[in-house]
């Protein structure tokens, strides 16, 4: 994930913004780590560069 879809995403349960958390970083894109909502309090995993924003009952 580029750091600059920042600018853009959303918490998708919600609409607040989302906080970064890196756990890994290459030169252009965060690997791993994860995008966290304080106002629903919900987590959603980066993993292979590609942020899983799915509701927690429709990940695999």
């Amino acid at each position: 994930m580029k750091r600059e879809l920042m600018d853009i995403l959303a918490c998708p349960g919600c609409k607040g913004a989302l906080q970064l958390a890196v756990d890994k970083e290459d030169q252009n894109e965060i690997v791993t780590g994860s995008l966290f909502c304080a106002q629903c309090k919900e987590t959603y995993p980066i993993s292979d560069t590609i942020p899983n924003l799915l509701p927690p009952e429709l990940r695999p």
